[in-house]
């Protein structure tokens, strides 16, 4: 039936899955044990069959030879066989037959009737032959001609094959016990083998599980490992490679918009306590929604923008901004400490960058905070037409960059003087960059101006 089977396999299989070996070292000596298991019962069933026809051949050569022996004892002349008295006739005469002509002449004295009548159907064949006869005891028979009596004289001689059956059992008792033997060798070594072929892998796991808890900067690949290992580490450390820059983005994404929101967030804070600090007229607290909304709307852009640009392989959405517009957006969007001052300035007529307004001002914002944080008395902004894009200048007469620190200018979370008394957490111009850059543009800065500094921002135009 063909259902018949289902619910004894489904019960077996589980238990199967249960006894198997849950590591790869026992699971790899497993098969080597099968293999070798498989291997050792052929070579053993092959090596006892050798044995055995070989033992038979062995006893065969010795009836023949017994036969030959009684052979001698036949006189064939004169055209009869007779059989000779000789001083070994009593030796000679056990377990042999002697037939003339198809008739019994002589027999052993305690010859059996099975023997015989085996004897006798050797006989019959009138050739050379041989043949065992089962019983208690396996007894093995062979004829042989008489040489020189023309086919009328056949000696029949019988032997016991006891101890050669005796020889077989033996030799195949001791082949299952080197089989055992050389099985628990082969699982020994076997596992030996796999685990310290196995080691590396150990090694490797440790030093994951390490590294994870340190967040070490180490890596997998390394000399002295096989090179199916030395491949394993280096995808496992390009894997590590891809993680930590994910990572970093990540960490980066969050400490940007927190840099970004901090604006809007105390200008909200701030409206808030003044706006309860005592009572407001209606137009007070109109104005005081205006600006908190501005502030969140301020928010929200921020949020969209940075989550846009962060979206692995997204371009930035195109767009175009009218860059005056902006700039003088950002400049009465500050508050600037006195007696600093922004002023914006730009040459005649439109000018458009190939940008989003709220990206451009994610680019300008970072850098005018910065240069409002260290200017002494004027911050200026400045935009003019350059072939094939629009470049934005934003100055400040502060104490510019030091020399020194430069290179670091750009680097996530470096910070010139992080002990200058300046809130910061050195993230602007490396997003400032990396949103210029996104958008196919580029933020540097001038190291030749003095006093001071200057940074620039240059953008497709639109």
């Amino acid at each position: 039936m063909p259902g018949r089977g289902g619910p004894f396999l489904s019960r077996t299989a589980p238990r199967l899955a249960r006894l198997a070996p849950r590591t790869l070292r026992g699971r790899l000596s497993l098969v080597a044990l099968t293999t070798a298991a498989l291997l050792m019962v052929i070579l053993t069933v092959a090596f006892n069959t050798v044995v055995r026809h070989r033992l038979q051949r062995e006893a065969d050569d010795e009836l023949r030879t017994r036969a030959a022996a009684v052979a001698t004892t036949i006189d064939t002349r004169h055209g009869r066989v007779r059989v000779l008295e000789t001083s070994g006739d009593r030796l000679l005469d056990t377990n042999a037959w002697i037939y003339a002509g198809g008739r019994l002449l002589e027999r052993p004295p305690s010859g059996a009737g099975t023997l015989t009548r085996a004897a006798d159907a050797l006989t019959a064949r009138g050739r050379r032959g041989c043949a065992t006869v089962h019983g208690p005891d396996a007894v093995r028979l062979c004829a042989v001609p008489v040489p020189g009596a023309t086919g009328r004289a056949t000696v029949v001689t019988a032997l016991d094959l006891a101890p050669y059956r005796s020889s077989a059992k033996t030799l195949l008792l001791g082949s299952f016990a080197l089989d055992a033997v050389m099985l628990a060798c082969t699982y020994a070594l076997t596992r030996l083998a796999v685990g310290r072929a196995l080691r590396p892998v150990r090694m490797m796991t440790d030093q994951a599980t390490q590294w994870s808890a340190v967040g070490s900067e180490e890596r997998f690949a390394g000399r002295g490992r096989p090179a199916e290992l030395a491949a394993l580490g280096g995808s496992l450390d390009a894997l590590l490679d891809r993680i930590r820059a994910v990572l970093r983005h990540e960490r980066q994404l969050t400490g940007e918009l927190s840099h970004e929101l901090r604006t809007p967030l105390s200008r909200i804070v701030a409206e808030l306590d003044w706006w309860g600090s005592r009572p407001r007229s209606d137009a007070e607290t109109r104005a005081s929604h205006e600006v908190m909304a501005e502030a969140a709307q301020s928010m929200r852009t921020i949020c969209d923008t940075l989550l846009d640009e962060a979206r692995e392989g997204v371009p930035t959405a195109p767009g175009t901004a009218d860059v005056p517009t902006v700039l003088h957006r950002l400049s009465a969007s500050v508050a600037p400490p006195d007696p600093v001052r922004v002023a914006v300035g730009g040459g005649p007529g439109p000018l458009t960058a190939g940008v989003q307004p709220a990206l451009l001002e994610r680019i300008v914002s970072p850098l005018l905070a910065n240069a409002v944080r260290y200017a002494r008395t004027t911050v200026t902004l400045t935009a003019c037409r350059m072939p094939g894009g629009v470049r934005v200048e934003v100055t400040d007469d502060g104490p510019g960059v030091p020399e020194a620190f430069t290179d670091r200018l750009f680097q996530p979370g470096k910070r010139a003087d992080p002990g200058d008394g300046h809130g910061g957490a050195g993230l602007g111009l490396s997003l400032a960059r990396r949103l210029a850059r996104s958008a196919g543009g580029e933020v540097c800065h001038d190291p030749g101006h003095e006093p001071g500094a200057r940074f620039v921002v240059t953008l497709p135009a639109g």
